[in-house]
């Protein structure tokens, strides 16, 4: 069980957020970027889940206010992480949207664009060796800094790019709430997946 994120590394960057009409009726509250400041590396995700009030600790983004926090995906990209190398002190969690999308739907590109700002801006006060992006929409957006597209998401796996709007290399990887599906089709087992994206990541941070 990889720790719960202490509520004072919630990186809260506005008091409140009115740029999407629809995820401020969505959403219970706003879902920050949280961790180290000064981390290795920074993970970014898609959109906060609406969230399971029975939970204990682990209730989702949607009601705790901080990003990967669910007891299903965010524990499972902390414990990946972790066991590839990068633990609790080293990865700094956000998402591309900070808010519930209504339905659980995906993010449009208007509201990806609209919260891309918070996602530079926290980029830059952590200053990571690498951004890890996770997920087709949250490669999306991060690549859209550089005005590159994404062309199909799984040949994007475990390939780093470089980006001159972050000054980091962006390493993408399955969202996890879909890594079991897509792990035997990119023919990886758990444990090669995860020695291929310590490896991964540090051969990016060394070029």
């Amino acid at each position: 069980m990889p720790p719960f994120p202490d509520a004072d590394s919630r990186n809260a960057l506005a008091a409140d957020c009115r740029r999407c009409p629809e995820l401020v009726e969505s959403r219970t509250c706003l879902s920050w970027g949280n961790g180290p400041l000064d981390a290795d590396v920074v993970v970014v995700g898609e959109a906060p889940a609406e969230g399971d009030p029975g939970a204990d600790q682990w209730r989702g983004g949607n009601l705790t206010g901080m990003a990967y926090t669910s007891r299903a995906s965010g524990r499972k990209i902390r414990s990946l992480l972790s066991d590839a190398g990068f633990g609790h002190e080293d990865c700094y969690y956000t998402n591309a949207v900070k808010c519930h999308p209504p339905g659980n739907r995906d993010p449009t590109g208007e509201e990806l664009a609209n919260c891309r700002p918070y996602l530079v801006a926290e980029v830059e006060a952590v200053t990571p060796q690498a951004v890890v992006t996770t997920g087709k929409h949250a490669t999306e957006t991060v690549f859209a800094l550089d005005s590159d597209e994404l062309d199909g998401f799984l040949d994007s796996v475990l390939e780093p790019r470089g980006s001159d709007a972050l000054g980091v290399p962006v390493v993408p990887l399955l969202h996890p709430s879909y890594q079991e599906v897509w792990l035997s089709r990119l023919e990886y087992s758990y444990e090669g997946y995860v020695e291929a994206i310590g490896a991964t990541v540090e051969r990016a941070t060394d070029e």
